[in-house]
């Protein structure tokens, strides 16, 4: 199994992809082709497009889900997928109805596929998404995600801050509440940060680290290079 999981697409003060592209560059390798899912935005020509030319300046060539003949023929030629951001429900949606969650599945878990996920990409690497904060603008089938790794991931982590006067949830306490009726370990992913999964091993990349929420536990802070093997026992 080898992951890429990404907290965030664009970080402030740089363009779409610019800060993990050492990450995505040394995750691929020589893999000649990208096959890029665009369904977590409406527009999906127009993230296709976006994908190919940051791709693309990489030197990777890039195919989309949405527009081959045959998604699921595309899924069993793929070399890598990348699976991008946006609105998760969204995203679970349109790749249940289409019926390719065990495709990739089975494509990444057997046969050893790499796969790149930003954002909600990330989100449903794991078992659910029930870690999202998204708006559900759709309803999926299920809230059962790929189930790529056994952990979930919570992007975008924002820490509390002491000086503010909003009164609603911290990130930190929606997690809780996760962990008031779930069990999989959590990890709050914050921007500019992303974990990168290779069989046994799982290291935290980036620039700003992580926070990591285990039920019935304190939270643990973690910081850039960290080895995180455990989130896999």
């Amino acid at each position: 199994m080898r992951l890429l999981l990404i907290s965030n697409s664009t970080l402030h003060g740089s363009g779409y992809l610019d800060h993990a592209e050492t990450a995505i560059r040394s995750f691929l390798g020589a893999v000649p082709r990208v096959l890029f899912f665009p369904y977590a935005l409406h527009d999906r020509d127009g993230y296709a497009s976006r994908a190919r030319a940051r791709l693309g300046a990489m030197g990777y060539c890039v195919d989309s889900a949405h527009d081959r003949p045959d998604t699921r023929d595309a899924i069993e030629r793929a070399r890598c997928f990348f699976i991008g951001g946006g609105n998760t429900f969204r995203l679970l949606d349109c790749l249940e109805r289409l019926d390719l969650v065990e495709a990739i599945r089975r494509r990444v878990l057997d046969d050893g596929v790499p796969y790149v996920g930003s954002s909600a990409g990330a989100i449903v690497a794991g078992p659910t998404l029930k870690t999202t904060k998204d708006m559900p603008v759709v309803q999926p089938p299920t809230f059962d995600a790929l189930g790529l790794a056994p952990f979930q991931i919570s992007p975008h982590y924002l820490d509390p801050d002491p000086g503010s006067t909003h009164m609603g949830e911290t990130q930190e306490e929606r997690i809780q509440q996760y962990h008031e009726e779930n069990d999989a370990k959590v990890v709050g992913l914050r921007e500019g940060s992303w974990l990168r999964v290779e069989d046994a091993s799982v290291v935290l990349g980036g620039v700003a680290g992580a926070r990591l929420f285990v039920k019935g536990r304190p939270p643990r802070e973690a910081p850039p290079g960290s080895r995180l093997d455990d989130l896999l026992a």
